[in-house]
């Protein structure tokens, strides 16, 4: 028995929080939630898809017959980009500040049956290449301070239409995950006069345990620290703080490893994988943010079968994360399993 077979805890120097490790508990029997699975494919239009082309959307707008990506203001926005300046300081001890904002849905392609996993090649770069520049437009707004790009995938991750899409949310302030990674990030340069994701990529390529794969740009692991049962980082090799300084075949690169790493999801356990997946990159504004390393950071739900998920409850609310599966053992998983999506298509 080593210490990694016994409880032991790991940190995460991105949050500066520990992660409790209990690889013993993967044995414990499950008689929790079931939740329903399924790999039944939409059909390519849905009449009633609110993301199709040519649909009307919620307000009574009708989307535009679009073949390639197609962007528009979230109908919903959490954030205005007009709200009046204002809060509340009680002592310090009751606070709220206002906060401006833009919120806007990037639909990935016409076809409403496709997912990043059986997209081509050429139209995921399209998507990384709007990515990019939804990136730029926002940050170059003088009330920006940060821009989130996330997608939601499956209804277990809150994602109720299966169009495939994702959002951006561009936020006044830093968002509090972002805050402690740009702390974390600055404090290290600081430090060691080099980049925190740079040296742990150095040592992660170099003992590959918690490797899953790569290609020339960017490399995709499940990291020391991960949470959920098969979380996985992607991130490039070479240091690079945003989207929009990648060139045209490091866009292609990221669309292939997006490509290959939500096929692995997929195959690990033969359904259309959920996750939250989204994007840390430098703030918004001028500043060139030499600390920042770009990242993206993918969680998904699943933990023994396409069944059974991991819910943060308990110690988890009210200590600190905790998980069963060592990362060593979901990135062998994860490596294990082949990159022809189980459905046999692109």
């Amino acid at each position: 028995m080593t210490w990694i077979d016994n409880p032991h805890r790991r940190w995460n120097p991105l949050t500066r929080e520990w992660v409790l490790v209990s690889p013993q508990r993967t044995q414990r029997p499950w008689q929790g939630q079931i939740e329903s699975s399924s790999s039944v494919i939409p059909k390519a239009y849905d009449p009633d898809c609110y993301l199709c082309p040519g649909n009307p959307r919620a307000r009574g707008v009708r989307n535009p017959n679009y073949t390639t990506t197609f962007v528009f203001d979230n109908d919903f926005a959490a954030l205005q980009p007009g709200t009046p300046e204002g809060g509340l300081d009680e002592g310090g001890l009751l606070v709220a500040q206002a906060e401006r904002g833009v919120c806007r849905v990037v639909c990935f392609s016409p076809d409403h049956s496709l997912t990043i996993s059986q997209m081509s090649s050429s139209d995921l770069t399209a998507v990384v290449a709007t990515w990019a520049s939804q990136f730029v437009e926002l940050s170059a707004l003088p009330f920006i301070g940060f821009v989130q790009i996330f997608e939601n995938r499956g209804e277990m991750m809150g994602a109720s239409n299966p169009h495939p899409h994702c959002q951006i949310w561009a936020t006044e302030r830093l968002p509090n995950e972002v805050l402690k990674e740009q702390l974390a990030q600055s404090e290290y340069l600081d430090r060691h006069g080099s980049c925190l994701v740079c040296d742990c990529l150095k040592i992660e390529m170099d003992r590959r345990e918690r490797f899953v794969c790569d290609n020339r740009t960017f490399v995709a692991l499940v990291p020391f620290w991960a949470v959920w049962p098969f979380e996985i980082l992607v991130a490039p090799k070479a240091h690079i703080a945003a989207l929009d300084e990648l060139g045209e075949q490091e866009q292609l690169d990221l669309a292939d490893i997006l490509k290959r790493v939500t096929t692995r999801g997929d195959n690990l356990f033969a359904t259309l994988f959920p996750y939250t997946m989204g994007f840390h990159q430098r703030p918004a504004g001028h500043a060139s943010h030499p600390e920042w390393h770009l990242h993206a950071h993918f969680y998904p739900p699943l933990l023994r079968s396409a069944t059974v998920r991991k819910f943060m409850v308990g110690f988890e609310m009210l200590g600190m994360p905790q998980r069963d599966i060592t990362a060593e053992a979901a990135a062998a998983r994860l490596r294990d399993v082949s990159e022809s999506h189980f459905l046999g298509r692109e």
